[in-house]
């Protein structure tokens, strides 16, 4: 089974939309996490002929080895970090690191945000069903600082929606969401790459196409669909 669930980000996509048909009606807007989250939303938006739009999250890894959560922060106009506790109780980091390394987090999501991003209109969540939506989860710092995040938008249903992550890690993320919907939750995971047959690093150039053709595709006159 591993390196075969899901043959490419798109083939997951298509699946998680399948999963989250029956929000079409509850007035969705589609959050993406980038960059791995992009094809995913571009399909789930799609389906649920919703608005998509980024939440810009930035992980705050481990020094000596970056893929390791310590924490993650997300944009907005007080960003939010969160602290990966299980990890931080095991390491003894300078006291600095943090402060430094958020901020180091933040001059790039700003970089992204304007490339990205650039003029475009961005959806509105307060009243809404939003859906956060990645490509996967391991140790769940990064999507647990967006839940924080967008909540404070007062969405009026917060739903987190990927197609991989460990089953204690879904569990734990159940208080941080009102819904929680993931397509596979395997006993032995190591890394999210594992589940995918095409698992290649997202360029921005990639990210940015997928915005560009998604919000070609919106109906004249209608804004709903633009992302950003």
């Amino acid at each position: 089974m591993f390196g075969g669930l899901f043959s490419d980000r798109r083939d997951a996509g298509l699946r998680l939309a399948d999963a989250l048909a029956f929000l079409k009606d509850q007035d969705p807007v589609v959050l993406a996490l980038p960059r791995g989250g992009v094809p995913i939303g571009v399909e789930v938006a799609r389906r649920l002929e919703a608005p998509l739009d980024l939440v810009m999250v930035r992980k705050i890894g481990v020094p000596w080895q970056p893929e390791l959560a310590y924490g993650a922060v997300v944009d907005g106009d007080e960003p939010e970090t969160v602290i990966n506790w299980d990890i931080a109780a095991q390491l003894q980091l300078p006291e600095n690191y943090l402060e430094s390394e958020t901020a180091r987090q933040l001059d790039e999501i700003a970089r992204r945000r304007a490339l990205y991003l650039k003029d475009r209109t961005r959806p509105g969540i307060a009243g809404r069903t939003a859906i956060i939506v990645d490509d996967g989860i391991a140790t769940g710092a990064t999507v647990r600082a967006a839940l924080i995040g967008v909540r404070r938008a007062s969405p009026q249903q917060l739903v987190l929606a990927v197609p991989v992550a460990p089953g204690d890690t879904v569990k734990s993320l159940e208080k941080d969401a009102d819904r929680v919907i993931c397509l596979e939750t395997p006993l032995m995971f190591g890394a999210i790459s594992m589940f995918y047959r095409d698992f290649h690093q997202v360029s921005d150039e990639e990210v940015i196409d997928l915005l560009d053709r998604f919000a070609a595709e919106a109906t004249p006159g209608d804004p709903s669909p633009t992302p950003g």
